[in-house]
């Protein structure tokens, strides 16, 4: 799972005709350029045939239809995402971006969209459990720039727990289904939908309950956007207040999730 534009000419996203310092009216906005970490499966992936897919494709595209806007998307490390947004790489993440305060540091986010539990997975019968005293000695995976890595180096690696990031969520479900790891931690429905429910999750399960952390795990996803670029998320939640409004951001949730996410 977020947006906000300033109006300037280097950047040549707003026709200048109409604009007034500072601002821009969402009919200015011609081109959002998202930010997206793509395997992240059902949030973002990629088809066999390579075309992006996904619970925040479906947002965004709808995002930039109500804006009359084209959707441009760029691919980045997850870790990568803040750095790269705050080098004009991109206007906006859209990569199931969850609103923290230490990312409010770095960045501006829109209104929250949706939210999604934590939690653990391991092999079935392990006996695993989401606490520092249950994972001691053990191997966790997590995905580089995560919240769930910032939880797990401040709440687990402490205790003796080793937290092991990687750039790609595909590459720790490879190391878990091989033995390297002996849990990972992600959002509930991508390790659901990207491992579980698929023939290399066969034999692993969610090991405790959700994990909740309103400090480190935040309370819910949002556009990430540039310090300053008022437009942009003035217009990017006017966007997302309609589709919720109209009913089109829960039917797509309907698509990915089992449970209910959008915030109202």
């Amino acid at each position: 799972m977020k947006m906000n534009w300033r109006n300037t000419a280097a950047l040549a996203l707003f026709a200048t005709a109409t604009v007034t310092a500072g601002s821009a009216m969402a009919a200015d906005i011609k081109e959002v350029r998202f930010g997206v970490e793509a395997s992240y499966a059902p949030f973002e992936s990629k088809s066999p045939s390579g075309e992006l897919q996904g619970f925040d494709i479906d947002v965004g595209n709808a995002v930039c239809a109500k804006l009359k806007a084209k959707c441009v998307w760029v691919e980045n490390s997850f870790d990568g995402l803040i750095p790269a947004l705050q080098a004009r790489k991109f206007n906006a993440i859209n990569s199931d971006m969850t609103i923290t305060e230490q990312r409010r540091q770095a960045i501006d986010f829109t209104d929250p969209i949706y939210t999604i539990p934590n939690q653990m997975i391991a092999k079935k019968g392990s006996g695993l459990q989401p606490t520092p005293a249950s994972l001691k000695g053990k191997h966790v995976g997590v995905l580089q720039g995560t919240i769930q890595e910032t939880y797990a180096k401040a709440r687990w690696a402490p205790a003796g727990v080793d937290v092991v990031p990687y750039q790609t969520q595909d590459q720790i479900y490879a190391d878990l289904a091989s033995g390297r790891l002996d849990a990972s931690f992600q959002d509930a429905e991508a390790a659901s939908k990207g491992f579980l429910k698929k023939p290399q999750g066969a034999g692993f399960e969610f090991a405790g309950p959700a994990v909740s952390d309103e400090k480190l795990l935040g309370a819910g996803v949002g556009f990430g956007i540039r310090r300053g670029d008022k437009a942009l998320k003035d217009a990017l939640n006017e966007a997302l207040k309609e589709l919720k409004a109209d009913g089109t951001i829960d039917r797509l949730a309907a698509k990915y999730f089992d449970v209910k996410v959008v915030l109202k």
